[in-house]
């Protein structure tokens, strides 16, 4: 999300009418409310865009990988916030670590606030004993920001008489765009079946304000923990053959938000199921998401959804997103001791 202070913006696009004004005045009296400031966005694939989640999962596939990722948020308002990542990492054996790259494009409020936030990462892994292992990773990249202000209607383009839109407003802003260089680290280790990590991102808290005097345009330094387990196998009723069962958690603090995630994955052969329940450390629970998955030796595919419960509910529909990973090259097993053991979604 992107902060705009209330009272210099009455979000609308001038062709939507009515609807469009509804529509305006709702996210303005979201953030005004909630005082909504800088926030990056989340997908709820959180291991089919591992990356994302924790840069220290580059490098920990015995293949080269590369992960395309769409979500598409409040679909039932159209394109409100649609947000696309690309990345490919690999295991390189002379740095006994691994290299990738990370690009996300996202786009709020139909086009009006666009970021585009390109990095590199380098991973360097550690064993610690036969059951023990980690791998860190130091981010760096560029992010871009653009406000766009064309069709917008503010406060004082409005006649109080008629109500006729007439005039421009002057925009207190420092420019429509911004770039700003950006850090970020991570680490995660595995012991035997279970796997956990620690991701700090935008470690120098940059300012994406584009209005002056605007202290609330800072982007707030973003903590991920996250673990789980494969479990052991199963073999029961319907299931012909052996499954698992994995439980997950991940916790995101960002600012004053936090949400807790916690789900399980039941995974068998080609398919992989998942659930989960978010929560905002409120008593009324977020959303409820569920997954669909199909996974080859080179390839995996990801569906979910998730079912919105909090008061947004009728007006948002929750959310579609979609993951396609292809692994290719030349396996590095033979140099990797362990390779981190993740789900699929």
């Amino acid at each position: 999300m992107f902060f705009i202070p209330c009272y210099k913006l009455l979000a609308s696009r001038v062709k939507m009418g009515k609807k469009g004004i509804f529509i305006g005045s709702f996210f303005i009296l979201l953030l005004c409310a909630n005082q909504v400031k800088a926030q990056d966005p989340e997908f709820s694939q959180f291991y089919a865009n591992p990356i994302y989640l924790n840069p220290a999962f580059t490098g920990t596939s015995a293949l080269s990988r590369t992960v395309m990722n769409y979500r598409n948020q409040w679909p039932k308002q159209g394109n409100t916030y649609t947000t696309f990542n690309l990345s490919v990492d690999e295991y390189v054996n002379s740095i006994a670590g691994g290299i990738g790259f990370k690009v996300m494009y996202d786009r709020q409020l139909n086009g009006v606030i666009n970021t585009l936030n390109a990095s590199f990462i380098y991973s360097k892994n550690v064993n610690v004993n036969d059951r023990l292992f980690f791998s860190m990773a130091l981010e760096t990249g560029l992010i871009y920001k653009q406000f766009n202000f064309s069709g917008l209607i503010f406060p004082g383009m409005i006649d109080q008489g008629n109500g006729a839109i007439t005039g421009t407003y002057p925009m207190p802003s420092e420019g429509g765009n911004k770039t700003i260089p950006d850090f970020s680290f991570g680490t995660v280790g595995q012991i035997d079946e279970v796997y956990f990590g620690v991701a700090l991102h935008h470690l120098t808290e940059p300012s994406l304000a584009i209005f002056k005097g605007d202290q609330s345009g800072k982007l707030p330094l973003k903590l991920t923990v996250h673990a789980g387990t494969k479990g052991r196998g199963f073999r029961r009723g319907l299931f012909s053959k052996e499954f698992t069962l994995s439980p997950n958690f991940v916790y995101q603090q960002q600012g004053d938000f936090k949400q807790i995630n916690g789900g399980m994955y039941l995974n068998q052969d080609w398919l992989t199921l998942g659930l989960w329940y978010r929560n905002n450390l409120s008593a009324r629970p977020n959303s409820m998401i569920a997954m669909l998955g199909y996974q080859s030796e080179g390839f995996q595919f990801g569906y979910s959804f998730d079912f919105s419960l909090s008061n947004s509910a009728s007006y948002s529909y929750g959310s579609h997103e979609i993951s396609l990973i292809f692994f290719f090259g030349e396996s590095k097993r033979q140099f990797l001791n362990k390779m981190m053991i993740i789900p699929q979604m």
